[in-house]
């Protein structure tokens, strides 16, 4: 980091008054702060990690108190970094501002596959924390479990379930499987019973003497999963408002409220259904023609439904969690217990070749099964569906979903915008390319170009043109000083935050 960054940081501290999600500042005179650990250990478990900053004084509006022995206080915050685990690698360095000497701390990110990041001295259990806006808060027990599970590949869809029998089984969507695994002359099933294949396939596995279904077998071909577990299944609410607990204006606090239960190829039309009822129609005018689609394409929604079904947590500690459609006036939010799997990051969702799947056995059932009343195949397992999403939704003239990934939980919203009249196709892309942007730092907060450039798969000369626009339009502003800086961050400007508060 230069001593230029280091300075817009510090105005940046100064103007907000207070430490921000990727910057905490400390006074550190003569010794570390206690419980310094905590703040490390938050910056290595969130992602992109932070800064650390020893020597200003946020009581004082984060003026410059410096330290008064640089080496040693660099040699203990080194020793504490080797005091976590993994171990952090911190580029430590010292910076002088207002006539006074800091202490700076880069923390990167720790890898997935080695997360939580905890300090040994507190244990696992309470010594791994994250950051959370302006502070660090302690990981809780599940949201530990989760990341010690994307280490390796959970194996939960396996388990075998041990109260069920093959009889609680749905006979028409195990044939229709198996018909569709042995249509090709080469199939490997041609040549096995229904028995056989049903064990090939982990639908059933062994238990104590005997072949009974696993959970992703019953989750994608039982009669009822919910006899076995009752929460794995969807929750449907209608809010009157969109304000979550705010009445209507008769005093309602649900326009609906239902549960839908069954295998995941069985619940997806009916939620569906239920969601088109509840949604307006959009006037689309094309030349001297109009059609009218739904509020939210049914290609987006589904994808966004199926991703929440397949890739939900099915750890012990989530099971008692279903997954929650809530339908609000101005937007749709469909979430699901456990975060993103493996190394996929929120910016690299719908990037082609990237894709992560946390329940292979579940996976690979339901992309040969066709939802009945549907007829199409429930998903593809090709790492396509947000990709797909993403293009429905620019059909439909609408932003981009807003992605939220958290250690336990992942949620995608989609907003309604105002319906007008499609420009020329120049002036589309150019429109889409703007609100794709915009909807981008709206869920991450604050990218460089470099980020936005990825995420979105531009070029970095096309990235920067954009940005350009939506900072001349008073939409997005810099956190730093010089907008040259390849280390730049952008986020939308106060006024346009505003808009999108919840």
């Amino acid at each position: 980091m230069t001593t230029a960054e280091l300075l817009d940081l510090v105005a940046e501290l100064r103007r907000v008054g207070t430490d921000t999600p990727r910057v905490e500042a400390k006074r550190a005179e003569r010794e570390l702060p206690k419980r310094l650990w905590e703040t490390l250990s938050a910056f290595a478990n969130t992602r992109g990690g932070g800064v650390l900053i020893l020597g200003l004084d946020q009581e004082q509006g984060f003026a410059a108190t410096g330290v008064r022995d640089p080496g040693k206080l660099m040699q203990d915050l080194a020793s504490l970094c080797g005091e976590l685990e993994p171990p952090i690698r911190a580029a430590v360095d010292l910076h002088t501002v207002d006539g006074q000497t800091l202490v700076v701390a880069e923390v990167p990110e720790t890898e997935i596959t080695q997360k939580p990041c905890y300090y040994r001295g507190a244990g696992l259990t309470n010594g791994a924390f994250i950051r959370v806006g302006d502070g660090n808060r302690k990981l809780s027990a599940y949201e530990v479990q989760v990341l010690l599970a994307s280490r390796g590949q959970p194996r939960e869809d396996e388990e075998p379930v041990s109260e069920a029998s093959q009889e609680s089984l749905d006979g028409e969507l195990v044939a229709s499987l198996l018909a569709r695994l042995r249509q090709p002359d080469t199939s490997y099933f041609r040549e096995l019973d229904d028995q056989q294949a049903l064990r090939v396939l982990k639908v059933l596995v062994p238990h104590e003497g005997r072949w009974v279904p696993s959970l992703g077998g019953l989750l994608a071909l039982g009669r009822y999963p919910q006899q076995f577990f009752p929460s794995l299944g969807v929750t449907f609410v209608v809010y009157p408002t969109p304000v979550l607990g705010e009445p209507g204006p008769r005093g309602e606090r649900f326009m609906d409220n239902r549960r839908f239960d069954g295998p995941v190829p069985r619940i997806l039309r009916p939620l569906l259904d239920a969601l088109q009822r509840h949604m307006a129609r959009r006037a689309i005018v094309e030349g001297a023609f109009r059609r009218d689609e739904w509020e939210y394409p049914e290609a987006a929604v589904r994808e966004a439904l199926v991703n929440a079904l397949v890739h939900r947590d099915l750890s012990g500690g989530a099971r008692g969690t279903p997954v929650q459609v809530q339908l609000f006036p101005d937007r749709l939010t469909i979430l699901n217990p456990g975060g993103l799997f493996g190394p996929v990051s929120v910016e690299q969702l719908g990037r082609e070749g990237i894709s992560a799947t946390r329940n292979q056995v579940l996976m690979k059932l339901l992309e040969d099964l066709a939802a009945p009343g549907d007829g199409r195949l429930v998903c593809e397992n090709r790492g396509s569906g947000i990709s797909a999403m993403l293009a429905a939704l620019r059909r439909a003239g609408l932003p981009g979903p807003r992605f939220v990934d958290r250690v336990a939980t992942f949620s995608a919203t989609f907003e309604v915008l105002t319906p007008v009249e499609p420009p020329t196709t120049h002036a589309r892309q150019r429109a889409n390319r703007r609100e794709d942007v915009l909807a981008l730092l709206r869920t991450q907060g604050e990218m460089t170009r470099e980020e936005v450039a990825q995420a979105l798969g531009l070029s970095a000369g096309t990235a920067r043109r954009w940005l350009a626009v939506l900072r001349d339009d008073g939409l997005v502003e810099t956190t730093t000083r010089s907008e040259r800086s390849p280390r730049a961050r952008y986020r939308l400007t106060p006024g346009e935050r505003g808009k999108h508060a919840r």
